[in-house]
């Protein structure tokens, strides 16, 4: 049976449609404005907006426009004090049920290498590579260490590689800038990133970045599975959940992707 839609407090919803524009706007929105682009009455809109004022929620302009007030920020800290990556991705991953025998992982960026913070291996990768937390990685070979790089602009990733990539790890590691700075690009054309054997010969991952309140890549998330296993459906299948928990992860993380 299907979860009821909740029911929602009028007033609360509209005061909330309210602080999300202004927060998106660029401009300085007035009572006007907000009528007019939320579909809300005028002479409601400028009760929430008094009642927001009074709440430090928004700030009123001498143009008579609104802008949020400081009461917002003291909100933003406490959810940035609560929030744990790691912990959000435990807790995605106990109850996810879509990607059976596949090694998942989780790491954060240091330099030039990704440090591994949470992992859940499969069968196959203790075979060929058991990844654990506080292993480090060269970024330039991994799922999520590029799904990082991709984030930068060419001149920081050549400035970060400035003596040349590091020694490769199999036959398929990248060993040149050009090539990983292509490899970027299709990773940012494409959305997310793959590791083809660069790290273990046999193991093929694909990665996405998690991201901040400012859209900032905070970690990387990878998931891995045999070569030999990896058909186009496999791929597909983990391709779609590997952006799904990120997203998943990024707007628990306050990130916003609308």
């Amino acid at each position: 049976m299907d979860n009821p839609t909740p029911k929602l407090v009028p007033a609360v919803e509209r005061a909330s449609r309210i602080l999300d524009f202004v927060a998106r706007s660029r401009t300085h929105p007035t009572v006007s404005k907000l009528a007019q682009e939320l579909n809300l009455a005028k002479s409601s809109v400028h009760t929430l907006c008094q009642t927001l004022v009074e709440l430090n929620l928004l700030i009123k302009r001498s143009d008579q426009a609104y802008q949020l007030g400081p009461h917002v920020m003291r909100w933003s800290n406490a959810f940035n004090r609560q929030s744990d990556v790691a912990t959000e991705f435990a807790s995605i991953w106990d109850t996810e049920t879509e990607m059976p025998g596949a090694t998942i992982t989780l790491t954060v960026r240091d330099g030039a290498e990704v440090v591994y913070i949470a992992a859940r291996n499969s069968e196959f990768s203790h075979s060929l590579i058991e990844f654990r937390a506080g292993m480090r990685l060269p970024a330039a070979f991994t799922a999520t260490g590029k799904a990082f790089l991709s984030s930068m602009s060419d001149f920081e990733v050549k400035r970060l590689y400035a003596d040349g990539l590091p020694e490769p790890r199999t036959p398929f590691s990248e060993q040149s800038i050009d090539g990983l700075l292509e490899d970027l690009a299709a990773i940012r054309k494409r959305g997310y990133s793959i590791d083809n054997q660069e790290v273990a010969e046999g193991i093929i991952c694909f990665g996405a970045p998690v991201l901040d309140s400012q859209n900032t890549p905070i970690a990387g998330i990878a998931v891995s599975l045999l070569i030999e296993d990896a058909d186009e459906t496999d791929r597909e299948n983990l391709i779609t959940n590997v952006k799904r928990i990120a997203k998943r992860l990024s707007v628990r993380m306050g990130a916003d992707l609308e």
